[in-house]
């Protein structure tokens, strides 16, 4: 599985359930990553989405404990059980999770790879991925210069894999 986030200088991603900032380049990354593969969401996340829609071209599953939650056009999990049930359907590789907090916290184990939007900015924040750079079990493989989105915020696309211990 892919695990998929942007992250400030504290590994901070969000607040209020909301992006820490809205880089086009970042949208087009996530897009380019995501078409045509599996995403996986915590029901939060989902509210967040455009109009709270599922995004197209992606098989959309959301983890969710509420039975009530029904936005249709989503597989719904209400268990990790079942949850890793639905995804034997897929292939590994085509996995992403997309977040929030508790979903990266729950599946981040399960993951080999992470694609990592790096913003060179402290921001608040009210939710957090744990620290690639500075877990053991991760290894930066790639990234790209610094780009510059707008006066003093720049970012980078980086590439983790989960080493073997």
């Amino acid at each position: 599985m892919n695990l998929i986030a942007a992250v400030d200088l504290n590994w901070g991603i969000g607040c209020n359930s909301k992006l820490l900032e809205r880089i086009p380049e970042d949208m087009k990354y996530f897009k380019e990553k995501t078409l045509g593969k599996v995403i996986v969401m915590g029901r939060t996340t989902f509210e967040s989405l455009p109009n709270k829609k599922p995004l197209e071209q992606r098989i959309n599953i959301v983890l969710t404990k509420n039975k009530r939650f029904n936005p249709g056009d989503v597989i719904l999990c209400y268990s990790l059980e079942e949850l890793f049930i639905e995804l034997k359907k897929y292939k590994d590789e085509d996995i992403f999770i997309i977040g929030g907090e508790s979903i990266y916290n729950q599946l981040i184990s399960c993951c080999n790879r992470a694609y990592i939007t790096k913003i060179y900015k402290e921001y608040v924040y009210d939710s957090v991925l744990v620290n690639l750079d500075n877990n053991m079990q991760w290894e930066k493989v790639s990234t790209n210069e610094k780009q510059e989105f707008k006066q003093d915020i720049y970012f980078s696309f980086n590439t983790y894999i989960k080493k073997i211990l």
